[in-house]
């Protein structure tokens, strides 16, 4: 029997050896012909239907690459019962009174009469109900320096009184460090900036001083960036990621390499082992969280994140194979079991080493599974797996290790919204600013620095001295 030729409606024609063989040999030729290209073409069909297939819930592609406008796939969950807003027993936002004496003015208010009997009243109220009321005076303030010359009345030489090495150019460490952070922190762009400073703080400014005091921040910052990518090769724990960037016409990556205190991005041409032994070295004694991409396999000590391996299981589920749903099942839940047991950890509901031991059982498991998918050939991914199981479980022998890469995700968050947004950049001077802007708002936002304080001092000194090291 002879596989047949089917059509769309799901009819197929079954042709045997012995119709072919009634045919003229030029007739025989055409229908094996036909037959071959119709298994070609079905093997097409079904991989472009498995990539179609492929989202950010059930693979490695990040929730970016999909249509901004895509509605989501709904989620079976039972409709909760409680109404929208703020739960009862949440933590309340309030903004603290500061003291009388740090306000601009206070304005007492007492009443003139008894709103009972309408008689005067008089006096003082020594505990009276305070109310603050917040504001911004946005004003330039304008300094100007007198250079004077001086001629001597021995030589006759006129010499020239020189500048403060603080004065750099006609914009102040403070709105400096407000319009550059308007264009990388907040994402607006230089010509809106330069609207903002020209409107709002009424400060003449173009877009193209905007770009200048970019590269002056960049440059005032550089020391600070150098003093954390130097740290890094030090560090006992990183986790690394990549997304996809643009220089002009010419595609970059964006990496970042995320520090318990600290965090470094940099922007390079390439996605390739290169860059990990540029800044963290090829001997990289410390563990790395990142996904199974094949150009962390250089180091010896890896994390595989698990919500990457989630959304590879969820894969085996979609799959149209019953023996690999079955699989993808199984293993979406031991992958269940395990970060339940996590999130107890790391609340403190229970120790380290009470994770170590409930998991004991999950790890067995989840081994066995990857063992069943590796030995009857059913998938791939079961072969990578099983053969690296140890990069699956570095968290139970390291507390400080986390079972994901999450932090780089969230750290590169921001990067990609900002390509999405810029387009990514036209220089190579662009490129330094990104990588530099990046660094110290991360850094910043994890050790809860303030960073508009931060860049405004360090714009502001002819020799910065500050440090982001803790």
């Amino acid at each position: 029997m002879i596989p047949g030729i089917g059509d769309n409606s799901g009819m197929s024609l079954e042709i045997t050896e012995d119709l072919i063989a009634r045919q003229s040999p030029e007739a025989q030729a055409m229908i094996r012909l036909l037959i071959e290209q119709n298994a070609q073409l079905k093997k097409r069909i079904e991989a472009l239907e498995a990539r179609l297939s492929k989202t950010s819930r059930n693979s490695s592609k990040p929730p970016s690459s999909g249509h901004p406008h895509a509605k989501p796939e709904p989620q079976k969950k039972t409709k909760s019962k409680r109404k929208r807003g703020g739960q009862f027993g949440h933590q309340q936002f309030e903004r603290s009174l500061i003291p009388a004496s740090e306000c601009a003015a206070v304005i007492p208010c007492r009443p003139v009469e008894c709103r009972g009997c309408g008689k005067a009243l008089r006096g003082m109220d020594s505990e009276p109900l305070r109310q603050q009321v917040w504001d911004v005076e946005i004003r330039p303030v304008v300094t100007e320096y007198q250079q004077h010359r001086l001629t001597c009345r021995g030589c006759g030489i006129a010499t020239c009184g020189t500048l403060p090495a603080t004065v750099t150019g006609r914009t102040g460490p403070v709105l400096a460090s407000l319009l550059v952070l308007m264009t990388s922190w907040f994402r607006v762009s230089r010509r809106k900036a330069a609207m903002f400073s020209s409107d709002i703080c009424q400060v003449p400014c173009s877009g193209g001083h905007v770009s200048d005091l970019e590269a002056r921040a960049t440059a005032a910052l550089q020391p600070v960036y150098n003093e954390l990518a130097q740290a890094l090769p030090e560090q006992p724990n990183l986790a690394i990621d990549e997304t996809p960037f643009k220089r002009g016409t010419v595609k970059t990556w964006l990496w970042t390499f995320v520090a318990t205190s600290f965090t470094v991005f940099v922007l390079r041409p390439t996605r390739k082992a290169v860059v990990l032994t540029s800044t963290i070295g090829g001997d990289f004694p410390g563990s790395i969280n990142c996904d199974r991409a094949k150009m962390y396999f250089q180091h010896e000590v890896l994390q595989w994140c698990w919500a990457h391996l989630k959304r590879d299981f969820q894969s085996l589920v979609d799959s149209p194979d019953n023996q690999l749903k079955r699989l993808g099942h199984d293993l979406l839940r031991e992958t269940k079991k395990l970060f339940i047991e996590y999130a107890k950890c790391r609340d403190g509901t229970i120790t380290y080493a009470t994770l170590k031991r409930n998991l004991q059982p999950v790890r067995r498991k989840v081994e066995a599974l990857l063992l069943r998918g590796f030995g009857t050939g059913t998938h791939g991914m079961c072969k990578e797996l099983y053969t690296h199981k140890e990069h699956l479980w570095t968290f139970l022998r390291d507390p400080h290790v986390e079972p994901t890469n999450n932090a780089a995700e969230r750290s590169l968050r921001h990067g990609v919204i900002w390509r999405k947004l810029s387009f990514g950049t036209q220089s190579e001077r662009g490129d330094r600013f990104v990588e530099t802007m990046l660094t110290i708002i991360e850094t910043c936002r994890k050790q809860e620095r303030n960073v508009l304080q931060f860049v405004t001092q360090i714009i502001g000194q002819a020799s910065p001295t500050k440090s982001l090291l803790t």
